[in-house]
């Protein structure tokens, strides 16, 4: 039995299964891409085990007020109603955190405090989503005590925060620094572990079609971070443009579109026509286990090829004698760690959303994982020219030895296009 449709003059109006993204909700989005930029930018201004661990945690606090914001355009047409004021005040709130980000893990004088900020921000942002959601299903008590579980963590996980904020204010010799990536920890596996405990019961994926796109959009917004970092470290607004720049821009390139045609060609499409075919609990599970939890680390192999990719085109732009000597630090390392978390990452979506394995992909990974000790020992261009064709071989091998099942997949991907397509024809010539 179909439930009744919401009145336009209700404050929210209920989303349907065929519901597309609505233009609100790419504009909350922007406010990710300055995220996600400053999130690089701090992890390559400090290419060390710490950094890279801190930037990591800010990164799963970060994907988390994303996927708060998803969620609730699950049950909300966000752009209708008061869904355009609360993403408005949202967006205020993540463009805090977003701030905060180089400040999360320490002060700087002069200015306020990141520490306390940043934790006060995402408990805002959290509550405006959660409120929203909660509103929205108000008189369905299952959901609604699964909402309220997850606002316990939000509680917990924000105080913990604000502990390792208020660190350096507690009598005695602490070891501030281990105490408050250790706080941090917990916080984050006590968001992420209420995720795995509420379980799946009353949760509804009301378009699956809309969650499937939401989570590709947010990628490619992390993949225009991933440009932007070229550009930056290519440094062609301080400087001439020289070769070396040139060229390490351009394999950069092809290193960034390989990894996009990975995800986008075939991958994406078979996961939303899965998504689509389940039944509901399992249309839930698949979209936490594969959306939500495992989407994070292909964002964050994103991120850290945005940190090493920076420092590696900064250094081929430095002068023409750098182009054969290796890069010193992290740097290059970090390129072959993050396309490995990367790939890694899509072979894990795969199984769990179509339960197969690609073994181009894993011979990538393999691949990857191998000469990633040479990134500093070998020449900075022979450690990009090499990453450029592991990825652009995985590519051509797909396309090779890979032909048939892609066919397949875009036939199918054609039909129901056309068959969309005709329906919103038939309707629109019947309201002429």
């Amino acid at each position: 039995m179909s439930k009744p449709r919401t009145s336009r003059r209700e404050p929210i109006r209920t989303v349907a299964a065929g519901t597309r993204v609505a233009r609100v909700e790419v504009f909350f989005d922007l406010i990710f891409v300055y995220g996600f930029f400053n999130l690089s930018r701090y992890v390559a201004e400090d290419l060390t085990a710490h950094g890279l661990v801190k930037g990591l945690l800010v990164l799963a606090l970060l994907w988390l007020c994303w996927v708060a914001h998803m969620l609730a355009a699950q049950r909300v047409r966000l752009a209708e109603g008061i869904g355009p004021l609360v993403t408005f005040a949202a967006m205020g709130a993540a463009l805090a955190i977003a701030l905060t980000i180089p400040h999360a893990f320490g002060d700087r004088p002069g200015g306020l405090s990141g520490p306390v900020l940043f934790p006060i921000c995402y408990f805002t942002l959290r509550c405006l989503h959660l409120g929203l959601h909660w509103y929205a299903v108000r008189q369905v008590p299952v959901e609604r005590r699964q909402l309220n579980r997850i606002g316990a963590a939000v509680f917990v996980s924000t105080g913990l925060l604000l502990v390792a904020a208020f660190l350096p204010w507690f009598p005695g010799d602490l070891d501030t620094f281990g105490v408050r990536i250790g706080l941090w920890t917990l916080a984050v596996l006590v968001e992420y572990g209420t995720g795995l405990v509420v379980g799946l019961s009353g949760w509804r994926l009301a378009a699956p079609g809309h969650f499937a796109e939401r989570f590709e959009l947010i990628v490619i917004i992390a993949f225009g971070e991933l440009i932007i970092s070229i550009g930056i470290g290519s440094g062609v607004l301080g400087q001439p443009i020289t070769w070396p720049a040139f060229f390490a821009s351009l394999v950069g390139l092809v290193v960034i579109a390989s990894l996009w045609w990975l995800y986008f060609d075939s991958l994406a499409f078979a996961a939303e026509l899965t998504i689509h075919a389940l039944p509901n609990r399992e249309r839930v599970a698949l979209a936490r286990d594969g959306y939500i939890y495992l989407h994070l680390p292909i964002i964050a192999g994103l991120i850290l090829l945005a940190a090493g990719g920076e420092e590696m085109v900064r250094f081929l732009s430095t002068g023409e004698a750098h182009v054969l000597m290796p890069v010193h630090g992290l740097g290059g390392t970090l390129l072959y760690v993050g396309v490995a978390l990367y790939l890694l990452a899509l072979i894990a979506f795969q199984f769990r959303a179509l339960g197969t394995v690609v073994w181009t992909r894993v011979a990538g990974v393999l691949l990857v994982a191998g000469t990633a000790p040479l990134a500093g020992r070998l020449p900075a261009v022979v450690v990009l020219g090499l990453l450029a064709l592991i990825c652009l071989g995985v590519v051509i091998a797909e396309i090779v030895f890979l032909a048939e099942s892609r066919e397949a997949l875009r036939e199918a991907i054609q039909e129901e296009r056309e068959a969309h397509e005709a329906r919103e024809t038939e309707w629109r010539r019947r309201r002429r």
